[in-house]
């Protein structure tokens, strides 16, 4: 039987004349922090202090030992980053140059000291470059010549941390006879019956050569065999009336035991074990009145992905332990995501990451890692990333929660629109691989596998790459130049990013900035502000709403987070109403890699920013919205959307209440929409109940009874939607004033209860919980409360805090 020796232990990094432990996996970067000869670089502007380790070549060694006794011994890499020459006792082993592959070496009998000599990933890519030729990208860095996390170069939300390392873990495999080399479940449902189809390769000894081997393979109670003569077969397996796996939110998440064993007549050689799900999936592109499609349909059901778009969770990988899958991931559930999207500019995440997904219910979109640039596709670079295609296709498709592959993210779109194409002159560019390698790689080893061949991608060269009729787009637009409420003017059949900035938690940015008087402007806060006119671009979008703070760094935080929350869900909502025109939402993005101003949700330390509340609010299952009405016969009209996505029908009867500044109602009508399940009902609301913008005090409130939040727990609450005709700094807002009351919550735990009473209109109320500690969580976001209502905010792990405190970290619009 195969026996594997991780070796995890022993090794060592030379750092000029030393030699300093070294972790595996891990990186130089990890591995000179822990041993105090860097500052950490995700601390003020460190990341520009440690800028030389990237250029520098780095070499990792470690004795190997005995023989096991076995025919073979295999020195087995699941990731080196990246250019790297091997030898052993002073003898070449073998060289890679691609962060994305595993890498197997015969060892059989040899020992003594191996050694890792990593090239600078900078010369490496410019020796690639002196052979392929120059091409363009959005940043000047060279990522494109090298098969490594292209973001490591820096990113827009990202700091340029160029990392070497054996970063994923390494062991030695001892076997005799035959291994089981590469196994290919592909798992189908037809007609209430499930198909496990397995094709496999064995590797055998020169002893095992001729040797007559035999392959059982069992899931869910069902058992096949088969006899191998030569180096692959087939297996089948048929699954009677399989629970099907389903999204979160549709069903359950069954999962089952795929077992192999590799056996000859002296008894087991070798196993291979993976968990299953049966589903089907498919890709519904067809076109129609609105353009073309793109709507995933899973075990025959038409789905709007809610989604959100992810990154590597840290700028060094090799420090996501699964434990940090699972609580982001978790997060993304408990927020209403049912969609994650793996970004082509990172990596091929742990298999830690894919297994969450699977018992979580969380489709994930994998990208092929190709990202704003264009691709040089001759060699070296070609064979690598065929390899690279190979290996990770047959890694992760045994997992139920992949529903799609992608080519890449932005290149098509970028050939088009970005000045590209006249420099190229004709040059390769990536079309090559997109358009034919990798759908040809997807058709051979995962056919059951929707593939499409970029993000955005309008499904050919008839339509432009983006045109938001056709396929996938992405809305940056709004971002880079508009208000968010231009979300609005387009209804795209899949929007696959948008978003909106803001900066991190406070407690996050008082770790990452110490000692620093933070402002908008700080030397530490521009630093950890990595996009293009970012700060520009958000005190634009501060401005169009509100009174600018000046010289008033909290309230600038709060209303800068504010707005980001309001736009993403301006958009959900707006998107959302129009299923099943649009398909699909994935915002950019759910997390960051370090402690910095940015697009995500959950900030770098993994604290939630107000925009993780407001999507729990509009991914739940059911939501309202108020939307204007530009087709109807009043250009200030406005529409009640009831957007349903549960399996059961829902009539609402919903209160609509035009309303003063001063919470007087001016006019009141309940309306029951009625919602089929997985569709939407809108209503024009009557005209009667439409605010006049023209006073600058009318707003209308839409009421509903309880809905389950996201994961199926009662609320307690009722739904609610807004509509504020004028602009915040137009509105005739009171100074607000409501009362604060604490009430400690029984049980074990450090929880309290935070009770606001409401005197006056107060709107997007917002308890930011990392003031009263840097552990502090709340159970919720901006609210908006009229006079007379209450709200009541949990709090836990924020330890003893007083009235004073709580007041100090409660923000609401305020004018005054």
């Amino acid at each position: 039987m195969k026996d594997v020796t991780q070796l995890t232990e022993g090794w060592s990094l030379r750092h000029g004349e030393e030699l300093l432990e070294a972790r595996v996996p891990g990186c130089v970067h990890t591995d000179l922090l822990a041993a105090g000869a860097i500052p950490d670089p995700f601390v003020a502007r460190n990341e520009t202090d440690v800028a030389w380790v990237g250029r520098r070549a780095w070499t990792y060694v470690r004795r190997l030992g005995h023989d096991s006794g076995h025919e073979r011994t295999d020195l087995v890499f699941d990731g080196l980053d990246t250019a790297a020459y091997l030898t052993l006792a002073g003898r070449p082993l073998g060289t890679t140059r691609n962060m994305h592959r595993t890498y197997r070496f015969d060892v059989t009998g040899r020992t003594g000291e191996l050694e890792i000599r990593f090239a600078s990933a900078y010369d490496e890519a410019a020796a690639v470059r002196a052979v392929t030729g120059e091409r363009p990208n959005v940043y000047p860095e060279p990522f494109q010549y090298i098969r490594k996390m292209a973001c490591a170069f820096g990113w827009d939300w990202g700091p340029t941390l160029v990392t070497a390392g054996i970063w994923r873990p390494v062991r030695l495999e001892h076997w005799s006879t035959a291994r089981l080399a590469e196994v290919r479940p592909q798992v189908t449902v037809a007609e209430g019956t499930g198909r496990v189809e397995v094709r496999l390769r064995v590797e055998r000894t020169e002893r095992g050569r001729d040797r007559r081997l035999r392959v059982t393979a069992e899931a869910a109670g069902v058992r096949t065999e088969a006899e191998l003569t030569g180096d692959e077969t087939v297996l089948s397996l048929d699954v009677p009336d399989p629970r099907l796996w389903w999204p979160r939110g549709y069903g359950e998440q069954p999962l089952y035991d795929l077992e192999l064993t590799l056996s000859d007549d002296s008894g087991p050689l070798d196993t291979w074990h993976r968990r299953i799900g049966f589903r089907t999936i498919e890709l519904d592109r067809s076109a129609d009145a609105h353009g073309t499609g793109f709507t995933l349909v899973v075990n025959g059901v038409r789905v709007f992905a809610r989604g959100v778009n992810w990154i590597p969770d840290d700028a060094f990988p090799s420090r996501i332990t699964p434990e940090r899958y699972r609580t982001r991931l978790t997060q993304a559930a408990d927020a209403g995501v049912d969609l994650v999207r793996v970004w082509g500019g990172g990596i091929y995440e742990d298999e830690a990451f894919y297994d969450a997904c699977d018992e979580l219910g969380l489709m994930v979109w994998q990208d092929f890692l190709f990202a704003c640039a264009a691709y040089p596709e001759e060699q070296p670079l070609r064979g690598e990333i065929e390899a690279e295609a190979r290996d990770n296709v047959v890694r992760l498709m045994p997992h139920p929660s992949l529903v799609l592959w992608n080519g890449n993210n932005e290149n098509l779109w970028g050939f088009r629109d970005w000045d590209w194409e006249g420099p190229l002159a004709g040059d390769s560019w990536g079309e090559g691989y997109y358009l034919g390698l990798l759908p040809r790689v997807v058709a051979e080893l995962d056919p059951s596998r929707p593939y499409t061949a970029g993000s955005p991608w309008s499904g050919s060269w008839d339509h432009h790459p983006n045109d938001p009729a056709h396929g996938t787009h992405h809305s940056w637009e709004v971002w880079n130049r508009q208000d968010y409420a231009e979300y609005r003017a387009s209804v795209p059949r899949f929007v696959a990013e948008f978003g909106w900035q803001a900066p991190p938690a406070l407690a996050t940015l008082r770790r990452a900035l110490p000692g620093e008087v933070l402002a908008p402007d700080s030397p530490g806060m521009l630093h950890h502000q990595k996009a293009e006119d970012g700060n520009g671009k958000l005190n634009r979008g501060v401005a169009r709403h509100f009174p600018l703070p000046e010289d008033d760094f909290d309230r600038w935080h709060y209303l800068t987070q504010l707005v980001q929350a309001r736009a993403v869900a301006a958009g959900i909502e707006h998107w959302r109403s129009h299923w099943p025109v649009c398909a699909g939402t994935v915002v950019w993005q759910l997390n960051d890699c370090w402690p910095v101003t940015s697009w995500a949700a959950i900030d770098g330390d993994g604290r939630p920013k107000p925009l993780y509340h407001e999507l729990r609010r509009v991914y739940a299952d059911r939501l309202l919205t108020l939307c204007p009405d530009p087709d109807g016969p009043d250009p200030d009209g406005l529409v009640l959307a009831a957007v349903n996505q549960a399996a059961t029908p829902w009539r609402p009867a919903v209160t609509l209440r035009r309303v003063d500044a001063d919470g007087t109602t001016l006019a009141e009508a309940v309306v029951e929409p009625a919602a089929q399940p997985r569709s939407v009902a809108r209503i024009p609301v009557p005209e009667h109940l439409v605010p006049d913008p023209r006073t600058g005090r009318e707003f209308l409130v839409a009421d509903a009874e309880e809905a389950p939040r996201p994961g199926g727990a009662g609320s307690g609450e009722g739904l609610r939607a807004l509509h504020f005709p004028v602009p915040d700094k137009d509105f005739a807002y009171p100074t607000p004033r409501y009362d604060v009351t604490l009430e400690p919550v029984p049980g074990p735990g450090d929880k309290v209860d935070v009770v606001v009473s409401a005197q006056t209109l107060v709107r997007d109320l917002l308890l930011q919980p990392d003031r009263l500690g840097p552990d502090a969580v709340c159970d919720r976001g901006r609210q908006t409360l009229l006079p007379g209502e209450r709200t009541r905010i949990r709090v836990e792990g924020c330890g003893p805090v007083t009235v004073d405190a709580v007041e100090a970290a409660l923000f609401c619009v305020d004018l005054g």
